[in-house]
């Protein structure tokens, strides 16, 4: 969430900047609510001094022996008013709240203006695209022979969008989330395991409530009101809502495995079948908590700690710096790390890494304080590292043999009895 403060400081210039995130971005609402929030208190403080004022002679006339019938009316009616004036405050605050709410961070200063991913910046490439002798295949057409995958009956179950990993594929999937929580946790990162459920308040504070609500799934009834996490990012960011933290505890790198559930499968297009699009996959996250001077130094290791992975698993990827309108929400700077798939000829976001600044801590309330200075907001980071889903289809159609086998990277076999290849 914005600071007000800056917006009332700036509202032409911040107005602007969020523009270049979101075209439709207006302050006029939230500057409207702001205004006649404080004129409303300033009305409702002026009334409680009165008030306080009218009890004092209340109190002096009593001693006298005076009448006071006069003041008790007035203290009455002073008390209604009051109490009317807080009514409306809180729902003024409420809205300004949810208006401030569905404002996005603003990007960092050095980060390109633009609307069109297309001008997303190159930072570097690593190794090459695979040159074939024979006509690859996508992962679908491999999945025929290797049986990794059974889309139909994930389908029958669940519905389009679905998948269910069988045999190899299942021990495959697993074997990646191993070692991508190994690495991260060889990095200095602290493995959790939490809920894949959050309530409102958690979901607002990571940011997607309530801008995003309809890409979510619930669980509502007479006894619950929660979400399904889109990604474990979501409770990763609820572990420390509403507290403050000793300032020699920072910076807190955490990891966490978790199924992520999202409604915006298949929106975009027929070419994105299989693994490619789904409403559920599996991602290893990394979350940091940080001080505000560390946050660029802690960003770059978990940029490391995702490269780490790829490099290992000898998949040719390229990094990329987002231009202000392809970051997301919460973010102020974004890295994406995108592989190579044959399958498709393009290249697909892997990991996605973000410093989100004081951004999420404002919503979560999430703040630090050394010894007795005054508690300062946290800042948060957060990183795919990995989503298996599209780094799968990575590793089949990049190690795809002509005979329809996979070779499977080296720093796998361990997590696999030792197997070198999928036939």
């Amino acid at each position: 969430m914005l600071d007000i403060k800056l917006i009332r400081e700036n509202p032409t210039a911040i107005e602007k900047k969020l523009q270049t995130k979101d075209p439709e971005a207006s302050l006029k609402k939230t500057l409207s609510l702001d205004e006649e929030i404080r004129a409303l208190k300033a009305e409702s403080e002026e009334l409680k001094t009165r008030r306080n004022q009218s009890a004092k002679k209340v109190g002096e006339r009593k001693r006298k022996g005076e009448d006071t019938t006069n003041l008790l009316k007035t203290m009455e009616g002073a008390k209604e008013k009051i109490s009317t004036l807080d009514h409306k405050l809180s729902e003024l605050e409420e809205q300004l709240k949810f208006e401030l709410g569905c404002l996005p961070n603003l990007p960092a200063d050095d980060i390109k203006a633009s609307l069109d991913p297309q001008e997303n910046v190159l930072i570097k490439s690593v190794g090459t695209k695979p040159s074939f002798s024979f006509e690859p295949k996508n992962h679908m057409e491999l999945n025929k022979k290797l049986q990794l995958f059974d889309f139909k009956r994930g389908s029958k179950i669940g519905g389009s969008g679905w998948p269910a990993y069988r045999g190899m594929g299942a021990r495959l999937e697993w074997a990646l989330i191993n070692f991508m929580i190994d690495t991260h946790v060889s990095n200095g990162f602290e493995q959790w395991m939490l809920p894949l459920v959050g309530r409102p308040d958690i979901l607002f504070g990571s940011a997607h409530l309530p801008k995003f609500e309809d890409q979510l799934f619930k669980l509502q009834d007479k006894d619950h009101h929660l979400y399904m996490i889109p990604t474990s990012e979501a409770v990763l960011n609820g572990i420390h809502y509403d507290e403050i933290l000793d300032a020699d505890t920072l910076p807190l790198k955490y990891t966490s495995y978790s199924p992520c559930f999202r409604r915006e499968a298949g929106a975009a297009g027929s070419q994105e079948r299989g693994l490619i699009r789904t409403h559920q996959f599996n991602k290893v996250e990394m979350f940091c908590v940080t001080h505000p001077e560390e946050s660029e130094k802690i960003y770059d290791l978990m940029v490391q700690s995702a490269e780490e992975i790829l490099l290992a698993l000898g998949v040719h990827y390229r990094s990329m710096l987002l231009v202000t309108g392809d970051m997301s929400f919460a973010s102020a700077k974004t890295i994406d790390l995108e592989v190579w798939l044959p399958g498709q000829d393009r290249y697909y976001e892997v990991s996605s890494i973000s410093n989100c600044t004081d951004f999420q801590a404002r919503r979560s309330h999430m703040r630090f304080k050394k010894g007795n200075d005054k508690p300062e907001f946290v800042h948060t980071l957060n990183g795919s590292g990995l989503a298996t889903s599209r780094l799968m289809v990575a590793l089949l159609e990049n190690n795809q043999q002509e005979d329809g086998s996979v070779i499977i990277p080296t720093v796998l076999h361990k997590y696999l009895d030792g197997m070198h290849a999928l036939t």
